[in-house]
Order: C-alpha cells, then structure tokens, then sequence
C-alpha cells in the first residue's frame, strides 16, 4: 500500500508540474476519508534550487537519502532536462536502488531524461512531452518511447507526457493503491476528470477551426450518459447535423479514435468502475455498460486490459472511501 512519497527537485523545476504532486500526495484530506500521505520534498542537486522562469529559490528541507524509504518517488519536468548533458549520479543510484527494492518512480514530462540517464527506461515503454520525444529517443535509444500517449505505467516506472497528463499519471496511480472511488475523490477536491484513459492522444494532429458550437463535444457528452444503448455511426451523425462520413471524419480529427473504439473505451472504463466499486454481477455490469451479455464484456476487457473481469475484480477492488 503507498503510504511515503517523495518528490525530488532539480535546478530550474517546473512550477506547475510539482504543484501537481503536492495537490495530489501533500495535502491532508484526512477529514474526507482520504489517505494520508507522508510526503517529503527532497533537494536532486546541490543548492539552491529555482523554481522555473519565476525567479523563485527552493530550499527543500531533505536531501537523497529520504528516497529510501518512499513508497513511491515522484519527478517534475526540468527545464534543464532535454539539453543537460548529465546529471548527479547519487541522484540515479538513489532511482536504481529504489527501483530494485520495489519502489515506484513517476516522471512528468521532460524528467524522463532522469530516468533515462539513471537506465530506468532501458527495454520499458515510455513517454514524454511530445516535443522532446525525439530527443529521449535519440539520448536513449534503447527506451521504447511511444510519442502519442498521456502516460505509461511499465509497473516500477510511470511515465507522463507532460503538464496536465502528470495528474493523469497520478490519479491512475491513486487508483491502483486505493481503488476507483478514492482517485475519484481526489479528482473531485481538484476538480478534474476523474480518468483518462493513459492510451488516449496527447494532442489533436489536425486541430479544426473554432466554431461557435462545439457539435462533437455535445455529441460525446450524450454517448457517455447512453453507454448501456445501442449506438450507432449514423445516430451520431444525425445528432450533429452531419453525414455519417463528415461525421467519422471530424470525431478521428477531434479525439483522435473513431466513435466505435471511443465507444467501447468508455464502456470498459465504466466496467472497470462498477467491478471496484459494486457488488453486482458480471452480467448485470455488461447490460449496464452496453455489451448486453459477459461473454461480449470478457472478450472486449480481456482484448483491452489483457485481463478478465473477474481478475480485475480480485486485484484491483479497492478500500470504499468512509
């Protein structure tokens, strides 16, 4: 159970990428029923430290050696990171030795160069800001660096893409360690998503024009509250005043899958929710999530998860939230 977590700070950090893991892990909401973390901020490099283009210092009050002891060791973005030629190598054998005795490591953004620099990426899927994906990939040839997701979870080593993904990253994180409705809590004091999918894109490859009436948008927002119905291409359409083809073409556009895959992520997402969170039948959640039967909900969540759910349920089912 993750119960210590610290964040290590490096020379020119990120502002709003240690905000996150502080919101996320540092806060006491305790009286909500929430865990509580003991978190630490620790100093990566010799001091003092700036926070990013504010012309702020840092001066964190641990050094390496609280790593030791973290559950789980959370990195933000350093501006330094893409062009730094090295980086203080107490710093990666702390990461390594974490790593070797079961700790998790998450970067945000561009401190996925520190994991690559300490080995921690070598043969593991990965990610990073889309702008600097090219460069990891250079530094670091043997990561396997997937450009077009949010985040990577290769179990000891969590990867996300950048600013707003880190509290994906985080809240898949919290999910994992408590179940879906603490994340959910979480996500709710912060006021965000609940959960995004960490396969989903990081950006849009062919931004449309913006129009005075975002018909997509609308038209997502109908299909999550009817996952249970049967949907299909031309319903959409029509929703939106479009042809089924202009329809398909402007929804790969705006998020970059088509409504039938979009669709069936969402019912899975709902399926992994209702299995953590409920006691109803694997039946009752495939009519409730729109697969009608669960021999249809184990195909499709065994093909997406790798897993069944009833596995699922047996590992994932969390603590209720009191």
């Amino acid at each position: 159970m993750l119960k210590n977590v610290a964040v290590v700070l490096m020379n020119g950090v990120a502002p709003f990428e240690f905000g996150i893991f502080c919101e996320v892990f540092g806060l006491d909401r305790s009286g909500d029923g929430l865990p509580v973390y003991d978190f630490a901020v620790c100093a990566g490099e010799d001091g003092p430290l700036t926070l990013s283009d504010t012309g702020l210092t840092l001066r964190p009050e641990h050094g390496l050696e609280r790593l030791a002891e973290a559950d789980l060791i959370c990195l933000p973005a350093d501006r330094h990171a893409p062009v730094r030629e090295d980086y203080p190598e107490p710093l990666l054998e702390a990461l390594r030795a974490a790593v070797d005795r079961g700790a998790r490591v998450l970067s945000v953004c561009s401190a996925a160069f520190i994991l690559g620099a300490a080995g921690l990426l070598d043969g593991r899927r990965c990610t990073t800001h889309w702008m600097h994906s090219a460069n990891l990939m250079r530094r670091y040839p043997r990561a396997l660096v997937d450009p077009e997701v949010l985040y990577v979870d290769e179990g000891r080593v969590v990867t996300a893409a950048g600013t707003a993904s880190g509290i994906d990253a985080c809240l898949h994180v919290v999910r994992q360690e408590h179940g879906a409705e603490v994340a959910n809590a979480v996500a709710r004091r912060m006021v965000v998503p609940p959960h995004r999918d960490g396969g989903q894109a990081q950006y849009i490859r062919r931004p449309l024009p913006r129009t005075s009436c975002d018909t997509v948008g609308e038209v997502l927002q109908w299909m999550s509250r009817h996952l249970a119905e049967e949907i299909t291409v031309e319903q959409l359409a029509e929703r939106a005043h479009m042809s089924p083809r202009t329809f398909a073409r402007r929804f790969l556009a705006e998020t970059g899958t088509t409504p039938y895959q979009w669709l069936l992520r969402q019912r899975v997402l709902l399926a992994q929710e209702l299995l953590e969170c409920s006691d109803e039948t694997v039946d009752a959640i495939a009519g409730r999530c729109g697969f009608g039967n669960a021999a249809a909900l184990r195909h499709h969540f065994l093909r997406t998860l790798g897993t069944t759910p009833n596995a699922f349920r047996r590992t994932f089912r969390g603590p209720r939230v009191a």
